[in-house]
């Protein structure tokens, strides 16, 4: 048995909601049950969202949802997740956030600070639509390369 006092999770999540969660998951509902591998290749997607979060193993970690916007993936997701703590997986983020668009000068002071920008990034490029290049490296890293930048009314 865990130290652990998972009883805690309980009183902070809606177990009601989650126990109709599961209930249509088995019904083949809401769930993932019809959820299909994005391949790799070029899409064109909006940003759903874009956070500096913390990873499973307590890490800073930028992470961005792309919602791809048509063909026969329309509607799904694909997820980037950039651990920050050494110097050059924070050049991989600022490079990325620079290819958004945003206007703004994407540079790391602090964890503090680059969390509000961050913040600014996602409300600068609310209008803003991608192409995207969804690759992977030899060692089964997945990558994403904004190619293009499309505005939106």
């Amino acid at each position: 048995m865990s130290d652990f006092d998972f009883s805690r999770f309980d009183d902070e999540m809606d177990l009601d909601g989650l126990l109709s969660d599961i209930e249509n998951a088995e019904n083949g509902e809401g769930g993932n049950g019809d959820f299909k591998e994005v391949p790799l290749g070029d899409y064109e997607v909006s940003i759903d969202k874009l956070e500096l979060g913390v990873s499973k193993s307590k890490k800073p970690m930028l992470t961005c949802w792309f919602k791809i916007l048509n063909g026969d993936y329309k509607n799904s997701r694909l997820f980037m997740n950039q651990v920050i703590e050494q110097g050059f997986q924070i050049h991989i983020a600022n490079e990325f956030l620079r290819s958004l668009d945003s206007g703004l000068d994407v540079k790391f002071k602090t964890y503090k600070q680059y969390e509000q920008l961050v913040m600014d990034v996602a409300e600068a490029i609310g209008t803003l639509e991608y192409a995207v290049k969804y690759g992977e490296t030899s060692k089964g890293f997945k990558t994403f390369e904004i190619t293009d930048v499309f505005e939106t009314e």
